[in-house]
């Protein structure tokens, strides 16, 4: 199917290396319990997410988007500065 075709026929092209971690996956990657993940996603914290059928996803981008969000350095980080 040409890229003509993909738009003529509605079909959304997406990369397919788009990776996705399970919500153990990212509990572990983190160092959190998975129950604070449910807490930070009932409160609009943490990490955007995906609800695939009754399943949590985690895009790897988005993860790595939060750390660096979460990331601190010099004398902020010393001071607890936020």
């Amino acid at each position: 199917m040409s890229r003509a075709d993909e738009h003529s026929h509605g079909v959304i092209s997406i990369s397919s290396d788009v990776r996705h971690l399970s919500q153990e996956q990212l509990a572990e990657r983190l160092g959190v319990s998975q129950r604070t993940l449910e807490g930070w996603r009932y409160r609009g914290r943490g990490p955007a997410y995906l609800r695939l059928g009754g399943r949590i996803a985690y895009r790897l981008a988005d993860v790595e988007r939060f750390e660096i969000a979460c990331l601190e350095t010099g004398a902020r980080a010393r001071s607890g500065e936020s």
